[in-house]
C-alpha cells in the first residue's frame, strides 16, 4: 500500500464551506408545487430528490420541498423518473 509521503505536520488543511439553506437566506423565494422550474434544481436528471445534506437545505425547508415535489409529480408537472428517449 502507498503511504502518505507528506510529513504529518505539513498536511494541507481542507476548508469546507458550510452550506446555507437558500430559502432561509432569501425569504423572497417561495416553495410552490405549481412552479416546477424552481423545484428542478432539487432533483437529479434521473428524477430523484436531492437530500438536504447535499443541497444544503435546512430540515424545515427540505420537508416542504419534498412535499412540493411529490405534489408536482402527482399532478404531472414533474416526472417520477427520467424519460427513456435515448435508449
Amino acid at each position: 500500500m502507498a503511504q502518505n509521503r507528506m510529513a504529518p505536520n505539513k498536511r494541507k488543511r481542507l476548508f469546507r464551506r458550510k452550506k446555507v439553506c437558500r430559502f432561509c437566506a432569501d425569504s423572497s423565494i417561495a416553495i410552490d408545487y405549481k412552479d416546477p422550474q424552481t423545484l428542478r434544481f432539487f432533483t437529479t436528471e434521473r428524477g430523484k430528490i436531492i437530500p438536504g445534506r447535499v443541497s444544503g437545505n435546512c430540515a424545515k425547508h427540505q420537508r416542504k420541498l419534498t412535499a412540493a415535489i411529490k405534489r408536482a409529480r402527482t399532478i404531472a408537472l414533474m416526472p417520477y423518473a427520467a424519460t427513456l428517449s435515448h435508449y
